[in-house]
Parts: C-alpha cells; structure tokens; sequence
C-alpha cells in the first residue's frame, strides 16, 4: 500500500436503514473518529444517490460527500469504522487526488 497521503471522498449516509436521519451531532462522532486516523476532513454539501445491491435492489438516498487526505491503510480503516458505525452494507471510498501538499505557514 502506499503511505503517502492521497486525497479519498468518502460518502457518508444521512439516515439509518431504517430511515430515521442521523442528527448533526452523531455525525460530530463520526468526525472525531475520522480526525483521530487522518488529522482533518472536509464535509461537502449532501447529494442524492442510487446504487444497485448485488442481490439488485435499488438504494436511493442522500449522502454526504467527505474529503479526507491520508494514506490507502488509514482510508481502509477509515471504510471500516464508517461501515459499523453507519450500519451499512457497503462503503464507497474514491481517490480524488494521489499528490496533496499541505504547507503550514513558519
């Protein structure tokens, strides 16, 4: 795996499985599990989506998108608290960017 940072959007669901939305500050949890691995994220506006399950039922819902820069292993981790935390079936992860530069300023 590479350890380098990459940027990940991650897609975070906004209700359970049983469609009670999730309140702002579940969500803040979740947020501190993610800074606790990566160090920061960036949450962007929710969006609609539709996934198709394997077995072929049709998921449509609202989602939030997260941009988080770490390494493959610390998304990997990041994937498997989502996935428990969330109670879901899948979790979709995409590399927006393999180089990222972080600069602090002297």
């Amino acid at each position: 795996m590479n350890s380098e940072n990459m940027m990940w959007e991650i897609l975070v669901p906004t209700v359970s499985n049983e469609g009670k939305p999730y309140r702002t500050r579940y969500h803040r949890v979740w947020d501190e599990k993610v800074r606790a691995i990566a160090g920061g994220l960036t949450i962007l506006r929710p969006a609609i989506g539709q996934w198709v399950s394997p077995n072929g039922d049709l998921f449509k819902e609202r989602m939030i998108p997260v941009r988080i820069m770490c390494t493959e292993e610390d998304i990997n981790k990041i994937i498997d608290i989502t996935m428990v935390y969330y109670d879901q079936m899948a979790v979709l992860a995409t590399l927006v960017s393999e180089k990222c530069i972080l600069k602090y300023r002297d």
